[in-house]
């Protein structure tokens, strides 16, 4: 692959072709970090978005973003501030005003649906802020995180305790009365109440005292590694990409790199510019 790249106000001429990429099944990293003119596309991936445009109103951040997430695979976007990713994460889940391209999760077209919608169809989210219902217990947040069902599965409800051991202890404390770092446990532990198949994951270690950051991260490997698709934003850029199976550099609301993590973490040109060397 080469290691160009488009000029950041550019179109992106990788995403027109998306669709004709969609033998490169298993395509990997050639060592070079990938620009976004050669966006790597699988037809068997759990969530495919295509050429996405979307932003705010009338206000367009996002232009012809391509990107996938296959089953069981953790997937991290990063950028400079300002890039676009939360709002990728905000328009997969229907937040954002969709104004061209296409989001399919499993197989099913959820384009402009409403986040109602896309949560029967087994998407989990959790935002950067406001993810915790600070007034209700612990017990009753997790309880939420199943409305949908008839009644909240025990089985589930005891795998999040199992994996976030404190949620347990505190499970009749208010959740609002917890530290940041039980919050963002309670915030994915509701998101797995109903065992989704891919998590969307915006910023898990921001505002984390930095003794904290690496315990979240550990989190969010076992959950990964318990079969559960991830889809991170994160503004810690290193680890997520150390961490991770493949990454995307977003810039300016534009697919700018994507390989594997390992290979961005190390590509000269990445680093320098968007990892601070």
């Amino acid at each position: 692959m080469s290691g160009t790249e488009p000029e950041p106000g550019g179109a992106v001429d990788g995403a027109d072709g998306a669709e004709g990429t969609e033998e490169a099944d298993g395509a990997e990293g050639t060592g070079t970090a990938g620009a976004a003119t050669e966006v790597s596309t699988w037809s068997d991936s759990l969530l495919r978005v295509r050429d996405l445009d979307a932003g705010y109103g009338d206000l367009q951040i996002l232009t012809d973003v391509t990107m996938d997430v296959r089953e069981g695979e953790y997937v991290t976007i990063v950028g400079p501030n300002g890039a676009g990713k939360s709002t990728v994460m905000k328009s997969v889940f229907g937040l954002t005003s969709h104004m061209g391209g296409t989001v399919t999760f499993d197989g099913t077209d959820i384009t402009g649906w409403n986040p109602e919608e896309i949560i029967h169809e087994g998407l989990g989210y959790v935002p950067q802020n406001d993810n915790v219902f600070p007034t209700m217990s612990v017990r009753e947040n997790l309880e939420m995180g199943a409305y949908i069902l008839d009644e909240v599965p025990q089985d589930a409800l005891d795998m999040v305790f199992d994996r976030f051991p404190i949620l347990e202890e505190r499970e009749d404390q208010r959740a609002g009365t917890l530290s940041g770092g039980q919050q963002q446990m309670l915030a994915m532990g509701r998101a797995l109440m109903l065992s989704p198949p891919l998590l969307l994951l915006d910023e898990p270690s921001a505002g984390l005292a930095p003794d904290l950051v690496d315990e979240m991260f550990e989190k969010v490997d076992e959950i990964n590694d318990a079969g559960t698709a991830i889809l991170m934003v994160e503004q810690n850029a290193k680890e997520a990409l150390r961490r991770c199976d493949r990454g995307y550099v977003l810039v300016n609301g534009q697919n700018r790199y994507e390989d594997d993590g390992d290979v961005l973490l190390a590509d000269p040109k990445v680093r320098q510019d968007f990892l601070g060397g």
